[in-house]
């Protein structure tokens, strides 16, 4: 019987049918989810329990649950149907690509560009612009699109990757699940830290009055968040912070800037009233400056640099050299 990786060399592209029969006595009571994701290390579990659900995958010649156990000899056949086209119209949407190959693409993310279509933004949305200018798409759990494995909120700029087919979405996941990333920010704030650095190490969940507001939880409640900071200048009574996430919580350094050093980013129309700030700029002063990290297919080092837009010039210029 030829090696599992063999037979889905061509997974993301054709339409690919595998069998094997289980044999080893480690696989005696393994879930059977779980048994397909260890052999089958391309996909991501949550893919392969739909396929499983879908009845693509089968065992013994029958559909399953995925928490079977599984026994001594039993069969599995498990279809990888091709990719199906995503109901999202391709726009020729400007976009800076800083890298792209086969597997992964970098972006420069423009401030005011939605990443993900959703309702009040069906289109004009970074996915609309990726349809539009790769080609080489292999699909995301069995679509035809782009694999969006971090999120910038629509008015903050800079750096975001993007995975062209399962395997590397899965990695670059892993990856930035277990802070196998460096990601340095930028963010002009309201006034100016009393401390030169530090780190913020609290916990962040959704605010109970405001849904679209996030907060620190001081019960210890939602999730992980830690930020390392320092101040790089001053300008007019403002400061430009240099962030480095260690996690990746929704409005993390939004909400570490207001909450733990009173000093909300300029522009922040949910943190910061705008109108009463010592500095007034036209957009949310945050901007995703270096990402680095390993390809998640080669494992070569890899970085970028998104070039810092002309708001933050003030803050840069006053940098001691």
């Amino acid at each position: 019987m030829p090696e599992i990786t063999d037979c889905l060399i061509n997974l993301n592209h054709d339409y690919v049918a595998v069998d094997w029969i289980i044999c080893e006595t480690s696989d005696i009571g393994e879930r059977f989810d779980k048994h397909l994701a260890r052999r089958l290390s391309d996909l991501s579990r949550s893919r392969l329990q739909d396929l499983i659900k879908d009845g693509h995958a089968t065992l013994n010649g029958k559909p399953a649950k995925v928490g079977t156990a599984l026994k001594h000899g039993d069969s599995i056949c498990i279809t990888i149907p091709e990719v199906t086209p995503v109901e999202i119209k391709a726009q020729d949407i400007p976009l800076t690509i800083l890298h792209e190959d086969s597997d992964i693409a970098v972006l420069d993310k423009p401030p005011g560009l939605v990443v993900h279509p959703a309702e009040g933004n069906p289109d004009g949305t970074l996915v609309n612009a990726l349809l539009h200018h790769i080609d080489d798409l292999s699909g995301i759990g069995g679509e035809l699109r782009p694999g969006i494995v971090h999120r910038l909120d629509k008015d903050t700029s800079g750096c975001i990757v993007i995975a062209k087919n399962d395997m590397a979405h899965r990695r670059l996941a892993d990856a930035f699940s277990e802070r196998r990333l460096t990601k340095i920010y930028l963010a002009a704030v309201n006034g100016v830290p009393r401390e030169q650095g530090g780190r913020i190490q609290n916990y962040i969940g959704r605010h109970a009055v405001d849904r679209k507001r996030m907060t620190i939880s001081l019960d210890g409640s939602g999730k992980e968040a830690v930020t390392e900071w320092e101040i790089l200048s001053t300008h007019q009574g403002c400061a430009l912070i240099q962030c480095r996430l260690l996690t990746g919580r929704t409005h993390q350094i939004r909400v570490h800037m207001k909450e733990a050093l009173q000093c909300p980013i300029l522009g922040d129309p949910i943190y910061g009233h705008p109108s009463r700030q010592r500095v007034h700029t036209p957009r949310l002063m945050l901007h995703a400056w270096r990402l680095a990290f390993n390809h998640p297919i080669h494992d070569q080092p890899l970085s970028f640099e998104a070039k810092v837009p002309s708001e933050f010039e003030p803050w840069m210029n006053a940098i001691p050299q």
